[in-house]
């Protein structure tokens, strides 16, 4: 059924793979919340949606063109990617707490390695690769503007996310969306991408929000979207030559 609709069309393909994240993590997150065990249901979905989206590919043959294969460009025609270095380091600017038990954290952490798999393969491959065949000016800006607008789902689903924060969380996370497409576009790979996506959010376990003013927040928000915007800008002016179009 899967080879079916991705070869009837990819975008629908990709579609069908962003609604089900969504619903599925969200309704994961709920139950998680119900149960009182912080990504307790959380991490079972996230595994179980990574791996079914890995073995599709693989069987397929489609793990190269997914980018699942070394950077085809330098670390240092990537600045050695010390931009994405910096923003991993972005969850600690408040100061480092624990805000969970052992056992919580570790759910938090190993469900948070599932979200940057799943969103990388699905915004950055599936969906961009599919609107790339049409308009790559296009496909970089839905892949990146999708994905920021996604995290306002945390305002709904159980994870008790705040407004301010999360609608901060949307507007740096679209230029993150531009960096990691950026970083795709221009390597062909994805490895990168999943690894620093997944960092990321599970170093987002340690962070000290809660000792935050609006102004901080603020700040640091608009410091993590102007890092991110300009690395990604800075690969975007650097890849005028043909050999960087995609497959």
């Amino acid at each position: 059924m899967l080879k079916r609709l991705y070869d009837k069309s990819k975008i629908l393909f990709s579609v069908a793979w962003i609604i089900a994240y969504c619903v599925l993590m969200s309704a994961g997150d709920a139950l998680s919340a119900q149960l009182g065990v912080e990504k307790a249901v959380t991490l079972p979905v996230g595994l179980l949606l990574s791996t079914v989206l890995f073995l599709f590919l693989r069987k397929h043959g489609l793990l190269a063109r997914y980018g699942f294969c070394a950077p085809r460009v330098s670390a240092r025609a990537m600045l050695w990617y010390l931009p994405v270095v910096l923003m991993l380091t972005a969850n600690l600017w408040y100061g480092v707490t624990a805000n969970y038990g052992v056992g919580e954290s570790v759910l938090y952490v190993c469900s948070m390695l599932c979200v940057g798999f799943l969103e990388e393969v699905i915004f950055r491959g599936l969906l961009f690769l599919a609107m790339c065949e049409e308009n790559v000016k296009a496909a970089v800006t839905v892949s990146s503007v999708t994905f920021g607008i996604g995290h306002i789902i945390n305002l709904i689903n159980g994870s008790g996310a705040e407004l301010l924060p999360n609608l901060l969380q949307v507007i740096y996370a679209t230029a993150a969306g531009f960096m990691f497409v950026m970083l795709f576009y221009k390597t062909k790979s994805l490895i990168v991408c999943i690894l620093a996506h997944g960092l990321f959010n599970a170093l987002s376990v340690f962070a000290n929000e809660a000792s935050a003013t609006t102004g901080t927040q603020i700040l640091f928000a608009i410091a993590l979207t102007v890092i991110t915007g300009l690395y990604g800008t800075y690969i975007a002016l650097t890849m005028k030559n043909p050999e960087n179009r995609m497959p």
